[in-house]
């Protein structure tokens, strides 16, 4: 009995034995604490800054959709889906037109003239409309620049002797003139986008190509050398509708495009300075 015990006893572990073995059980279960880097408390000023920024976006999130309101219940008042004009570029047009206004580039005539270059040349994709009275005013062909493309403006450009057509916000200015008649001049406003166009002689004018007799024969319009030109027998009228510092957008598909006068809140601030009696349209359509 008396070996069986002494064997027992030199079969036990010893203390620091049974402290290694007790360590090895308990360390999986620590490690993520020893091992994780500890996360630092947000000091108050990084909250308020957090708290600033957050409001800030949702300030700007409810401009947007204010902005969105008003632009769709215009654009439904003028019946410009029927016409075959997006809503996305008469938004667009809408929000450049209200930042050109803030900026004072704008005269007082309400008038807005827009282009759809992702249409067909054989389609009527020019809109001149008047904000105030909420009329199409005119509503056409334009042809675009020759190294554009052939029945679709595909490819665009800022550069001189490019024959292309340039995209973005304008502002028109002072009629002469010239080999095609009446013209018109427009200041490009998008760096690297259009603001060579005063160099490059883009103006708005009248052509022959401009005509539904040519895409009768052609399949398409002509084309310009980076012009937008409009049919012989309205670009009178139209000229002098637009000209006198008033704002025109030429819409494309273009992932690089980007515009400073694409600012809904500023848009719609000065929207509302422009009707304090705050008669705005509102849209009821939830789906907006």
């Amino acid at each position: 009995m008396r070996r069986i015990k002494e064997e027992k006893e030199k079969k036990k572990p010893g203390w620091r034995t049974r402290k290694k073995m007790v360590a090895k059980r308990l360390f999986p279960l620590f490690a993520p604490l020893i091992f994780s880097p500890m996360a630092s408390p947000i000091s108050s000023s990084a909250a308020k800054k957090n708290v600033k920024s957050t409001n800030k976006t949702t300030v700007a999130n409810y401009k947007i959709m204010q902005f969105d309101q008003v632009a769709y219940s215009l654009y439904n008042e003028m019946g410009l889906g029927q016409s075959g004009l997006k809503y996305e570029v008469f938004s667009k047009a809408l929000t450049g037109y209200y930042n050109m206004k803030h900026q004072g580039k704008l005269s007082d005539k309400p008038v807005l003239t827009m282009v759809d270059f992702t249409k067909s040349s054989t389609q009527k994709r020019l809109w001149v409309v008047d904000i105030e009275k909420k009329e199409v005013l005119h509503h056409t062909y334009v042809a675009h620049g020759r190294n554009s493309g052939l029945e679709f403006a595909e490819n665009f450009s800022n550069d001189d002797k490019s024959y292309m057509s340039s995209i973005g916000f304008y502002v028109t200015q002072n009629t002469y003139k010239g080999k095609h008649g009446l013209s018109l001049k427009i200041e490009g406003l998008d760096e690297g986008f259009n603001t060579n166009a005063l160099d490059r002689c883009i103006v708005i004018h009248g052509a022959e190509y401009a005509s539904p007799e040519v895409i009768a024969k052609a399949g398409r319009l002509g084309r310009s050398l980076g012009c937008p030109a409009l049919p012989m027998e309205e670009h009178e009228g139209i000229i002098n509708t637009v000209m006198g510092n008033t704002a025109m957008y030429i819409h494309a598909n273009s992932d690089t495009y980007t515009s400073q006068y694409l600012d809904h809140a500023t848009a719609m601030a000065e929207l509302v300075n422009t009707n304090p009696n705050n008669d705005l349209p509102v849209n009821t359509d939830a789906s907006i």
